[in-house]
């Protein structure tokens, strides 16, 4: 009688052993899946290295990508209106006449400095001050970017708008699955580009607004004397460092 009180108790205990030790597994496991969720939400909620808060550090990219959209479009603008020119002036050589020739020139500087009048074509943004970071100087051009609105964009269309409200999913959908971190290393990456992408572009529309002061300041002279003004603008832009990286670059994306 005692011995099978004894297997009993044996087999009680190991039964409620067994359970006990399922029961543990379970909860290990899922304090561990626990454990890992925290861990990756910690991660991505951290503070990225330059204080900034996880919101804040998506906000700035979605600034830095609408300044990048904007600015290209600025910039390509800006750049097919002097190839242009060059390319007509190219052409213009096989027309001997003068009297001919002569308004060719004019109106082939025209279509470039009608850029100019047209405040929504290409945007206003002032160079860099010199005591003026880089990321300090491409946020101000963000800044400033936003309170200039583009012309048409104060009507927009529903199935614009639906385009917009699909293109912003899908961006916030790419940042949730990046570290705080990341996110600001991409950051840093965009300012980096945007910089040069500035620079490149104020070379660009310096070179349309000093054409613009020249050919008005050459309306004064005769025909003579002008038709030479009007081939040294155009040769000067020719010659131009800022226009000629330009030139390198178009190459090099032929290439």
């Amino acid at each position: 009688m005692g011995r099978r009180e004894i297997k009993r108790s044996n087999t009680s205990g190991s039964t409620t052993r067994s359970y006990d030790s399922g029961s543990a597994t379970t909860n290990f496991v899922g304090k561990f899946t626990q454990s890992v969720r925290r861990i990756v939400q910690d991660v991505k909620d951290e503070g990225a290295p330059s204080g900034m808060t996880r919101d804040e550090v998506i906000e700035t990219n979605e600034r830095l990508r609408s300044l990048r959209l904007r600015l290209e479009e600025s910039y390509e603008t800006a750049k097919k209106a002097l190839i242009n020119l060059m390319n007509k002036y190219g052409d213009s050589k096989s027309q001997r006449n003068i009297f001919q020739r002569y308004p060719m020139l004019k109106l082939m500087i025209k279509e470039v400095i009608r850029l100019e009048t047209q405040y929504w074509t290409l945007v206003d943004i002032p160079r860099q001050e010199k005591q003026e970071t880089v990321p300090s100087y491409v946020m101000r051009a963000c800044s400033i970017m936003e309170k200039t609105q583009k012309s048409g964009e104060g009507v927009k269309t529903s199935a614009r708008l639906a385009e917009e409200a699909a293109e912003r999913r899908e961006r916030m959908e790419r940042l949730e699955h990046m570290t705080t971190a990341q996110i600001e290393h991409e950051n840093t990456q965009l300012i980096n580009d945007l910089y040069r992408l500035l620079k490149k572009y104020l070379g660009l529309r310096h070179l349309i607004r000093v054409l613009k002061e020249e050919y008005g300041s050459s309306k004064m002279y005769p025909i003579f004397p002008r038709y030479t003004m009007l081939k040294d603008m155009i040769k000067g832009i020719m010659h131009d460092p800022d226009y000629m990286e330009v030139c390198h670059e178009t190459l090099a994306n032929a290439n």
